[in-house]
């Protein structure tokens, strides 16, 4: 098996932390159509849980190249992607909730 390079799971974690500043500086430009800014956080999320899949399925097959601890990892930033959609979407539905509950 190979071995879990942390420097590397540093890396990506500082480059996904800037990228969310990035797009929160987007976003605060209003060039951004939300709708296209939601797909694309879905497709992310999506994106990210196939490659954590694809990634158990390798590991359950016996392939040498990916160890427990990486296939561990990427199942972890899968379900915290997911969960942090799912609270997004939540409070999409609240607001949305609120607005329809306004008064005429």
């Amino acid at each position: 098996m190979s071995e879990m390079n942390v420097n590397q799971v540093l890396a990506q974690m500082r480059a996904m932390s800037l990228e969310a500043g990035g797009a929160q500086s987007q976003e605060n430009s209003g060039n951004n159509d939300f709708a296209l800014l939601l797909k694309k956080s879905i497709d992310s999320v999506n994106d990210t849980q196939q490659a954590a899949g694809k990634m158990a399925v390798a590991f359950e097959a016996g392939d040498t190249n990916v160890s427990l601890a990486e296939v561990m990892i990427a199942s972890q930033k899968a379900s915290v992607s997911f969960q942090a959609m799912l609270q997004v979407r939540n409070k999409l539905v609240e607001a949305y909730k609120d607005v329809m509950n306004m008064p005429m």
